[in-house]
């Protein structure tokens, strides 16, 4: 079974920081050919910086949740690296909400965020796929994976807008990897639990008990690191996967096995 993703080209959204950068990352050390993406421009710099002609690194800044960014993102990496193989749809936000309240927008912002950006990049994504299978013999690769949380088969009342966005961001997961079957493209997800992410860094510095309810409630006694998640989506993008498609492998310490709704999961 080969895991290598050596070679390939890839798109990571989310990559200024956090578990996006991670992944982006793990896939560069792996020798692929990454595009950076993130709308916060600054954490990009820090990371890509200046990259000479011929490098495997590029960095795109803009606001996803616009058409013609998505469109401009895809643009970009066929300049740079004349093809894509792989889309990481790892820019997510949490936001807390309040179930009861109608004037909380959280919902229909997580959805824009969480859903609409993914779906829309993915879209252009898949077409660019089918395009390059023109010009080869095999015909359309490729593979597609989401980032998306337990939280989508699990209820918080604080946390519904990103429960309500990620079990429609596995939705489409499932309805695309239908849709692109039959052009060789496979679109999975992975479902995470408690992953040392920016925003649970921040959570556990203003709520140091945090750790220990995040760990008690996970079998496994611990938090992912970004890494561990990053070598989950490399395995997804690899042919080590080449059977697999409309899944949601889950990556959460054992997590779920217990459901406690008390402990929420970042």
């Amino acid at each position: 079974m080969s895991l290598s993703i050596s070679g390939k080209t890839a798109i990571v959204t989310g990559a200024g920081n956090g578990v996006g950068l991670a992944i982006a990352r793990h896939f560069v050390d792996k020798g692929a050919k990454v595009m950076f993406a993130d709308m916060d421009e600054a954490s990009l710099a820090k990371e890509v910086g200046e990259q000479e002609e011929g490098s495997n690194i590029r960095g795109f800044s803009g606001d996803l949740r616009e058409k013609l960014t998505v469109a401009n993102l895809l643009s970009a990496t066929i300049d740079a690296f004349d093809r894509v193989d792989i889309l990481v749809n790892a820019s997510r936000q949490v936001l807390r909400s309040d179930p009861l309240n109608p004037d909380d927008d959280a919902v229909e912002v997580a959805l824009e965020q969480n859903l609409m950006t993914s779906l829309r990049l993915s879209q252009l994504v898949a077409k660019r796929m089918i395009k390059q299978g023109e010009d080869s013999d095999d015909g359309p690769s490729g593979s597609i994976i989401n980032l998306s949380s337990i939280l989508a088969t699990r209820a918080h009342p604080e946390l519904m807008a990103l429960s309500i966005s990620n079990a429609a961001l596995e939705q489409m997961t499932r309805s695309l990897a239908v849709a692109l079957a039959g052009s060789r493209i496979r679109v999975n997800a992975v479902a995470m639990g408690s992953v040392m992410s920016a925003s649970l860094q921040e959570k556990l510095k203003e709520s140091p008990d945090f750790r220990d309810i995040i760990e008690n409630g996970t079998p496994l006694g611990r938090i992912a690191s970004p890494t561990e998640l990053a070598e989950a989506v490399q395995f997804l993008a690899s042919d080590g996967a080449g059977f697999m498609t409309g899944q949601v492998l889950t990556v959460d310490g054992g997590r779920t096995l217990l459901d406690p709704v008390s402990a929420p999961a970042h």
